[in-house]
């Protein structure tokens, strides 16, 4: 009997949340909260996509730039405002530094992210329901979203894998190029040592230094490789320099027993602290209660760097996104057991294309995450596929040759001062197969964000942003 009341009391334990959380969860199952998921793994846009989505709210009634924004269309938009975070300890997403960058002289995209941030907004609104309009006509949504370095969203699959099957994972991963001849020097140095010898802090550091060195080249543009763990390793944020850090897989994990005091065992040791004090408290105090999803996708980029850098960031995002929480709302969810119930697929920069590629943009996108899209459908999760740019830095150009009218876009690319109209190619709906990513086929280029004249007036131009709004945000007023 005894051991029966200490379960249901450890069960009714874990339900106890603190008197900030329990407010939390009665906001959200009131739907006056929502913890909105920015996912995206490096350099996928998710700063940008951020400081677009608090300017778009904050200029919301000024102009018709959100037109597919049913609250703001409608006129029922009273003003949206940054609030105080609601957790101290987290650093605060700077909007104002990132739009000062967007819109200086000349303009700039906003710096990657370095470590988290958090930021709320308050939404004020006229309610849509007839029956609270009569009882409180304006009403208030609270949205918080948090920043991160995609890197670090590559550990979360750590949680399911021992050492052994993390190594495992990477010695395979580098049988094939370019992973075979960028890891090496690496290879070779671990091959030079003995896992059963004692602990040398002198090898796990060089150790984990030659495989962070490996990491970085698979991490520059001429690769492109996003699978790239532990994502603190090239993005390490305030742990740089711990020894928490001094590790690397181990490619031939002897058979038999080996000593606590081996350089193997530390390995195992160092990997196992780094999952449960990094990975784990970051799942948990951030990962673990989302209400709502947009998952960014830079499907142009991997065009450019070819078929091994689409498989790497295709596996990724996929397996990123096994370590949320999808389900279908409800009342005892979002008090208990929240989950993710609208999930929005993104492929960013629209603007890179002409405008008629846009429905392949999204069935290319479609077809890369089908594994995801069924995954989350069989929980009973809405979702859908959308081309967007939240900062739109081109224009629509037309091009004749050969004596034929083409679309173009006109924009100034990153690496030029002067304006260029280019036809940017065309986006396949299917994956082509390996002999088809042939060296120069792709060739989308980067453009540097537009001058804009009054920035402050009125919201960043953009190309369906307002849409991603609508199908995240608009049944919550």
């Amino acid at each position: 009997m005894a051991s029966h009341v200490n379960i249901i009391n450890k069960w009714f334990s874990h339900l106890s949340p603190t008197s900030q959380q329990l407010e939390e969860r009665i906001n959200r199952s009131l739907d006056r909260q929502v913890k909105l998921a920015v996912t995206g793994l490096s350099r996928s846009g998710k700063t940008v996509f951020i400081t677009s989505l608090v300017h778009q709210l904050l200029h919301g009634l000024e102009g018709t730039h959100l037109p597919f924004f049913q609250m703001v269309n409608s006129g029922r938009l009273r003003g949206t405002k940054i609030m105080p975070q609601p957790d101290m300890h987290i650093p605060s997403f700077r909007y104002d530094r990132a739009i000062e960058q967007l819109c200086g002289e000349p303009p700039t995209w906003p710096a990657p992210t370095s470590g988290i941030s958090e930021i709320r907004l308050a939404i004020r609104y006229l309610s849509h329901n007839l029956l609270l309009k009569h009882i409180s006509p304006i009403n208030t949504l609270y949205i918080d979203i948090i920043d991160y370095p995609g890197e670090w969203l590559l550990d979360l699959p750590l949680l399911e894998l021992t050492y052994e099957q993390w190594s495992e994972q990477i010695a395979a991963t580098c049988q094939t190029e370019p992973r075979l001849s960028l890891s090496a020097a690496w290879r070779s140095y671990l091959n030079e040592i003995d896992a059963t010898e004692p602990v040398n802090e002198a090898i796990l550091r060089q150790a984990s230094m030659l495989y962070t060195e490996f990491l970085h080249q698979c991490k520059t543009p001429q690769y492109g490789l996003s699978l790239l763990q532990p994502g603190r390793f090239t993005m390490p944020g305030d742990l740089k320099g711990a020894p928490l850090l001094e590790f690397s897989p181990w490619f031939k994990i002897p058979q038999t027993g080996y000593a606590e005091n081996s350089l193997l065992a530390e390995m195992k040791r160092r990997y196992e602290s780094y999952k449960e004090h990094v990975v784990r408290k970051f799942y948990h105090e951030h990962f673990s209660s989302f209400d709502r999803q947009i998952v960014l996708v830079d499907v142009l980029r991997t065009f450019n760097a070819g078929y091994a850098a689409f498989i790497d960031m295709r596996d990724a995002i996929n397996m990123v996104l096994n370590s949320f929480q999808y389900g279908k709302s409800g009342l005892l969810n979002k008090l208990f057991g929240l989950k993710i119930d609208k999930l929005l697929f993104a492929a960013t920069k629209a603007d890179h294309v002409t405008p008629n590629q846009l429905p392949h943009l999204e069935r290319f996108l479609h077809n890369m995450l089908a594994t995801s899209h069924n995954n989350v459908h069989f929980e009973g999760v809405q979702t859908e596929t959308l081309a967007l740019s939240a900062v739109k830095c081109t224009q629509a150009a037309y091009a004749t040759f050969q004596g034929q009218k083409i679309s173009c876009i006109k924009g100034v690319p990153v690496d030029s001062d002067k304006p260029v109209a280019l036809f940017p190619g065309e986006v396949p709906i299917e994956v082509p197969m390996p002999a088809e990513w042939t060296e120069g086929r792709f060739n989308f280029v980067d453009f540097k964000p537009p001058r804009l004249a009054n920035v402050h007036g009125t919201g960043l131009p953009h190309i369906r942003l307002d849409r991603a709004l609508e199908f995240l945000l608009g049944d919550k007023f």
